[in-house]
C-alpha cells in the first residue's frame, strides 16, 4: 500500500555545482563492499537485476551494470531531471543495460520479489522514516536476493589543514541534516535499522568504509561541492530560514576556508561510512 504521508524535501537540491560530488562516486570508490556479493552472483546467474535507489546522476549505477553486462540496472530517484543525467552518462560510457525511472524510495513502483539486488548509496541519512524506505527496498528483493546500504556518520570527519571554519561547517551540516529529519549518524546505525526493519541478525553482514579526497582533483570536487551549497544552496536557505546559530557572514567565512583547503597542496579529507547487506 502506498505510504500517505507526506515525507521531508532533499535539502541540497539538484544544481550540478551542489552535487559534483555525487558524479565522482563509482562502484570502485563507493561501493567496493558489495562487489564481491555481485560478482559471486553474477557467476551463478548473469542476468540479475539491480535497483539503485535515489541514483542521482547515475555514476555508481552505470559503473554497476559495468559488471553485470547480461543483466540488467535500473537507476531511479526521485528528481526526474536528475535520473535523466543518469541516463545521458550511460549513453555516453556505452553501457546499454541501464534504465532509469523517476521514483519516490518510499513508493517504489515494482512488484514484490522483482530484484536480485537493491542499492542504495548515503539516501537513507536524508530520510526521516529510513526504516519505512528500506521496508520498502526489501518488498522489492527476492528471496535470497541481497539490500546493499553505504551510509555517512557526520561524527567521522577528519581533515588538514584544521581550519576552524571547517569544523564549524561540520556541526553546522550535521545540524542542518537533523533539523530536516534526516540522520546523520546512521552509518553506524544500519544493523540496527535492519533489525527493526525485520532481519535476522544473521543475515546482515556490516562493515565500513572510507572516502579519502586528497588530489587537488579530489579537493576541488568536494570542497567545491560544500562551498556552493554554502554560497547559493538549498544548505544555506535552510539555515536562515530555521535560525540555526549561524548568519550570512559565518557562512561566507567557512565558504574561503573551503577555497583555502583546496589550495592546500597538503589538504586532505576522510570520512567513514557505514555498510551493510542484508539478505533477504
Amino acid at each position: 500500500m502506498a505510504s500517505t504521508k507526506e515525507h521531508n524535501a532533499y535539502v541540497p537540491g539538484y544544481k550540478p555545482s551542489h552535487i559534483q560530488n555525487h558524479t565522482w562516486r563509482t562502484a570502485e570508490n563507493s561501493a567496493a563492499y558489495l562487489l564481491p556479493t555481485l560478482q559471486a552472483k553474477a557467476k551463478v546467474n548473469p542476468h540479475l537485476r539491480l535497483l539503485d535507489c535515489g541514483a542521482g546522476p547515475g555514476s555508481i549505477s552505470v559503473s554497476l551494470a559495468k559488471y553485470i553486462p547480461q543483466g540488467e540496472v535500473i537507476a531511479t530517484d526521485l528528481s526526474e531531471e536528475v535520473i535523466q543525467r543518469a541516463a545521458e552518462l550511460a549513453k555516453a560510457e556505452g553501457v546499454g543495460n541501464l534504465k532509469v525511472q523517476a521514483a519516490n524510495v518510499y513508493e517504489l513502483p515494482f512488484a514484490d520479489d522483482s530484484f536480485d539486488i537493491v542499492h542504495a548509496q548515503q539516501v537513507l541519512c536524508h530520510l526521516d522514516a529510513p526504516v519505512e524506505a528500506l521496508q520498502s527496498m526489501l518488498r522489492v528483493c527476492k528471496p535470497g536476493g541481497v539490500v546493499a546500504l553505504r551510509e555517512v556518520d557526520m561524527r567521522m570527519w577528519d581533515f588538514w589543514p584544521e581550519l576552524e571554519p571547517l569544523t564549524q561547517f561540520n556541526k553546522l551540516i550535521t545540524l542542518v541534516m537533523s533539523s530536516n529529519g534526516g540522520n546523520p549518524t546512521i552509518g553506524a546505525r544500519l544493523p540496527s535499522l535492519a533489525m527493526q526493519a525485520g532481519i535476522p541478525r544473521e543475515r546482515i553482514q556490516a562493515s565500513m568504509g572510507a572516502w579519502c579526497f586528497s588530489t587537488r582533483e579530489e579537493r576541488e570536487m568536494w570542497g567545491g561541492s560544500m562551498r556552493d551549497r554554502l554560497k547559493d544552496g538549498g544548505m544555506r536557505k535552510v539555515v536562515l530560514e530555521r535560525k540555526l546559530g549561524w548568519g550570512e557572514e559565518d557562512m561566507d567565512k567557512m565558504a574561503e576556508a573551503w577555497d583555502e583547503w583546496i589550495a592546500a597542496e597538503d589538504g586532505c579529507f576522510g570520512c567513514l561510512n557505514g555498510e551493510v547487506i542484508i539478505t533477504k
